[in-house]
């Protein structure tokens, strides 16, 4: 059924339109941050520093808790429908952000926004594995990594800027509602595969045969937990904590930090990009596929750590060039642990499920990041301590690829729960 769509749709124009609602769903995110800058908005509400924190992390509790039975969803009920309604509700979730009016309504708008935007990574990791194979799989995570990247560069600069021109309650009214333009392409390019009453019974089958359980026994799957959370940490830093560390530390002007985290998430996206589709190459070459993914991330999570020697240069044009540098560095792994994690080792039929399950650790990235990283600043008075934890986080990381992400240790298929079906047809659906 995926190989019929793929010669009926243009793939590279819906991996396109995925990575630009991924975008979307990022500025979404991050409108919320610039509004906690604007007094206005504060003072609207009260808002005291613990308010603000529950406010903040409301939308991340939803759309980790809700990662996996999106990615149940998505594996019985296809894409194109689960995608498009979820989109539409956290559109007009964040749009009424700006309507509300006490503390509880816009925890519970967040909170919808949350459970709305669960279905991004799951939806498009289950389109991956049936429209794209192992030599584009690099690259086209590569191309879809850039909308999450360009999101937070994007997102808090666009927010600022509707506020100072109108108010914080237009921003979220403008930039909700300007999502929405993403449903016509993508109703009018994506065909439909919601199942029929057939292919739904033969859906959950195919499901059924790679259950939780059999996820949880796999190292493999733990270790994707790991790199994702590693990697994910470095990353939600840069997004909650660069500009603080570039204006409290190293002297910019706010305007500066922001220009610089800008130029700093650039890097990433670019790095990523060309790290999956230079691997998809060697591995259209002959090369093993594991083995040329996994040296991509350990050189990446190595070449991080880099960011150690920004926090103890003397010299600020050095500490800035390591700081750009490690970041940049960090997307010789976006694309290749994704497709290693989520796709390569992942039998396709329980790739939904599977993706919902990494997104848990990404999600508790984030929250255990801007906390522990704040902690540490309080105790150490400077950033070198939260930079010593991204440090050893990101040895964790490339001790995970090396000892767990192994062929041999990828989630077991129960054969049985296929019936009659064919033993070469079965084979194609293995890692």
């Amino acid at each position: 059924m995926g190989i019929t769509r793929t010669r009926q749709e243009n793939r590279w124009a819906v991996l396109a339109l995925l990575a630009l609602g991924l975008m979307i769903s990022h500025v979404d995110r991050t409108s919320m941050s610039a509004a906690f800058a604007d007094h206005h908005f504060v003072q609207e509400f009260s808002l005291t520093h613990v308010q603000r924190g529950w406010l903040g992390s409301a939308m991340f509790w939803s759309y980790g808790l809700l990662q996996m039975p999106m990615g149940w969803l998505v594996d019985r009920y296809g894409v194109k429908w689960p995608y498009a309604i979820c989109f539409l509700m956290w559109c007009l979730a964040a749009a009424a952000t700006g309507v509300v009016n006490t503390l509880a309504a816009l925890i519970i708008v967040r909170l919808m926004i949350g459970v709305a935007e669960s279905v991004v990574v799951p939806a498009t990791y289950r389109y991956l594995a049936d429209h794209f194979d192992e030599t584009h799989k690099g690259t086209a995570l590569g191309l879809y990594s850039i909308g999450g990247k360009m999101g937070p560069a994007l997102g808090a600069p666009l927010a600022t800027w509707l506020i100072s021109v109108s108010s914080w309650k237009s921003m979220f009214v403008v930039t909700g509602l300007a999502g929405l333009l993403w449903l016509m392409p993508w109703l009018a390019m994506v065909k439909n595969d919601f199942p029929s009453n057939v292919e739904l019974a033969a859906s959950k089958k195919r499901a059924a045969s790679v259950p939780l359980k059999n996820l949880l026994a796999s190292p493999v799957v733990w270790g994707g937990l790991i790199t994702n959370f590693c990697y994910s940490y470095f990353a939600f830093y840069c997004m909650t904590w660069m500009p603080a560390y570039l204006v409290e530390q190293r002297g910019l002007t706010l305007t500066e930090s922001g220009l610089y985290t800008f130029v700093s998430f650039v890097g990433i996206a670019v790095v990523a990009a060309l790290a999956g589709w230079g691997a998809d190459r060697l591995i259209a070459r002959g090369r093993d596929a594991v083995l040329v993914r996994k040296t991509f991330i350990v050189v990446g999570f190595m070449g991080a750590t880099t960011v150690l020697l920004g926090a103890y240069a003397d010299s600020p044009r050095t500490a800035l060039f390591w700081n750009a540098a490690s970041l940049s560095l960090l997307g010789l792994v976006t694309a290749n642990n994704l497709a290693l994690v989520k796709l390569t080792l992942i039998p396709k039929q329980a790739v939904g499920l599977n993706t919902g399950l990494q997104q848990v650790a990404t999600s508790l990235a984030g929250g255990v990041s801007a906390s522990l990283s704040g902690w540490l600043l309080h105790v150490g008075h400077t950033y070198t301590l939260p930079m010593l934890a991204i440090f050893a986080f990101l040895l964790l990381g490339a001790t995970s690829t090396i000892v767990l992400l192994r062929r041999k240790w990828a989630p077991k298929v129960d054969i049985n729960s296929y019936g009659d079906r064919s033993a070469p047809a079965l084979m194609r659906e293995l890692p």
